[in-house]
């Protein structure tokens, strides 16, 4: 499981209202029933730099985007069968300069793992999951009930395209240099992450600290994934990483696993990567969203576009010990006020998984693509 995975849970039939549009269109009602690939102006929702436009938010029925490690070989393959879906992976090649489909299905794994194709890949393959489903019985209905949105890392680009805040294409753009960023500071430096299974986070802190009294200053690690209760991905430096997986045991930790992403996500050492995401982000066009999206900072959702570029530029580098991704407790707040059913779009059940760890209740369904 990776640092920047999610879940999703089967969404209520719930009612529909002209606040929940589908991605770059301008006529509310028929918004979630248009394709997610067009890009014009945003819905009837007035925009507002308010940040307290969703601040009394009620969930029910929650889109739940995967992140970076969600990927497997195949993935993107059920589309074709739905043109919106197979239009996605069509303007994909586009923007991104290569056969997106066939890095997806024919890989191979060591390349589909890397963050340049990982990261564009699931942003597609995610989105292209919202078509499969509109394409289903009932499936228009489903989309039309969302009323809050969110995803595990990269997987926060995915929601905030699915609510409108800005296109596929410019998401997508985003995305492609997001990964190339994270690659490029992620090559300058020996680093890694390793999930840490079957620890309350003061025991993974605690570890961490202990691994730390073995490493320099360059290897240390930190949480940086609060994924959910007794699964916590730590990252940091080669040489820390591998202590902590050698202390592991000895905390009474159940296991360790190594992560599939080029480097020490969320710490200091993608702090290069943040310059380069601040222009692009400068650059790029950033509406309110029509639905609450909920970030990975501080689990809370915002609407004011600045406040979100600031927020996607930290998210995914954020390389200062107190700030870490806050999935777990994104996870506790939707469930604490009230969401009845979601669901996972996209590669894998990971979210599902921790959303199932947290409430065995929870009604969730995947739909992948």
């Amino acid at each position: 499981m990776s640092s920047a995975i999610c879940t999703l849970v089967p969404l209520a039939h719930l009612r529909k209202t002209s606040r929940h549009v589908a991605l770059g269109f301008s006529q509310p009602k028929s918004l979630w029933r248009s394709k997610i690939s067009m890009s014009v102006s945003v819905g009837s929702r007035e925009h507002t730099s308010e940040e307290s436009l969703f601040i009394d938010y009620k969930p029910s029925c929650a889109f739940l985007f995967p992140g970076q490690g969600a990927q497997t070989l195949g993935m993107g393959a059920e589309a074709q069968g739905v043109p919106a879906a197979a239009e996605l992976f069509r303007k994909a090649n586009d923007i991104l300069g290569f056969d997106l489909l066939d890095a997806c299905t024919n890989g191979p794994k060591e390349k589909l793992d890397s963050t340049v194709i990982s990261q564009p890949a699931i942003y597609v393959t995610s989105l292209a999951a919202v078509e499969v489903l509109r394409a289903r019985d009932g499936g228009p209905d489903i989309i039309d009930s969302v009323d809050v949105t969110c995803g595990l890392s990269l997987g926060e680009y995915t929601a905030l395209a699915f609510a409108g805040a800005f296109s596929f294409e410019d998401g997508l753009k985003l995305v492609k240099l997001r990964g190339e960023a994270m690659q490029d500071a992620s090559d300058a430096a020996k680093s890694a992450m390793v999930s840490v299974i079957g620890l309350d986070s003061d025991k993974v802190q605690l570890l961490c600290d202990a691994a730390n009294e073995e490493v320099d200053e360059k290897s240390k690690v930190q949480i940086a994934n609060y994924l959910c209760p007794g699964n916590y991905a730590v990252s940091g430096g080669v040489k820390g990483v591998e202590a902590v997986e050698a202390k592991a045991k000895s905390f009474k930790a159940r296991m360790t696993v190594r992560l599939a992403v080029a480097g020490a996500f969320h710490t200091r050492f993608m702090e290069p990567a943040v310059s380069r995401l601040e222009t692009a982000l400068a650059a790029t066009e950033i509406r309110t969203p029509r639905i609450p999206v909920i970030s990975n900072v501080d689990a809370q959702p915002h609407s004011n576009p600045d406040k979100i570029k600031n927020i996607l530029a930290l998210q995914a580098c954020r390389f200062t010990v107190t700030s870490p991704v806050q999935w777990e407790l994104t996870v506790k707040t939707l469930l604490g006020k009230g969401l009845k059913k979601s669901y996972e779009l996209g590669p894998g059940k990971v979210i599902a998984g921790i959303l199932k760890r947290m409430d065995k209740s929870a009604d969730i369904q995947n739909i992948g693509a």
